[in-house]
């Protein structure tokens, strides 16, 4: 059986995952109902965890005391559960994949043209289709780490469903599913991913700079 999260931790992470998200991204992230994600974000707000921000960018974030919380309480969970080994070693196996994910990502957003690059407007069916067949290999060695994550620790469990149903829809020719920012394309879930076990191992972006 693999760790269930409190769903105030799970919600806390949902913020530090999306950044500034409304009600809805939360529940989604968090997989909880929408009105007990309200009752955590105005206890959380309360607490002085979390605000709710207005203007250009509209939504719900963490402060600085609530990254502080989040960073402690995913910590806590990660060696209360065991599971610190096992997603040190997905974490592993997520960045020798991660250079040639990146890479097909941006080789179906731009092509090389006569040694110039140029927007992929998808009119070559072959080339796509070389593309989509480089992401079905790359998710199914990704698979084995996903199900291990999903076996440690409950709130990874979205993340192997997640990505196969991007495949399965940009293997069906929605172009949309691969790379569009705005909705979870395998790119999108697949950020979200590195950041999730970067987050839980208490590490940063900079950290893989180093060989």
């Amino acid at each position: 059986m693999s760790q269930r999260s409190h769903p105030r931790l799970l919600v806390l992470h949902g913020l530090r995952l999306k950044g500034v998200a409304d009600l809805h991204a939360v529940a989604d992230s968090a997989g909880l109902e929408p009105a007990e994600v309200a009752e955590h974000l105005r206890a959380l707000e309360a607490d002085g965890l979390a605000v709710h921000r207005t203007g250009a960018l509209t939504g719900w974030s963490l402060t600085s005391a609530g990254r502080e919380a989040h960073a402690r309480l995913v910590d806590a969970e990660v060696d209360a559960s065991g599971s610190r080994d096992t997603v040190t070693r997905a974490y592993g196996d997520f960045r020798a994949l991660n250079t040639q994910v990146l890479d097909a990502c941006s080789r179906w957003q731009v092509r090389d043209v006569g040694g110039q690059p140029v927007l992929n407007d998808h009119r070559d069916a072959g080339y796509d289709a070389r593309v989509v067949a480089d992401l079905e290999r790359l998710h199914q060695r990704a698979e084995p780490f996903l199900d291990d994550l999903a076996g440690a620790l409950d709130r990874y469990g979205s993340y192997g469903p997640r990505l196969r149903h991007a495949v399965e829809r940009v293997g069906a020719g929605e172009r949309d599913w691969f790379t569009r920012p705005v909705m979870p394309s395998y790119h999108t879930v697949w950020f979200e991913l590195h950041e999730d076990l970067l987050t839980t191992l208490g590490l940063d972006r900079s950290s893989e700079l180093v060989p």
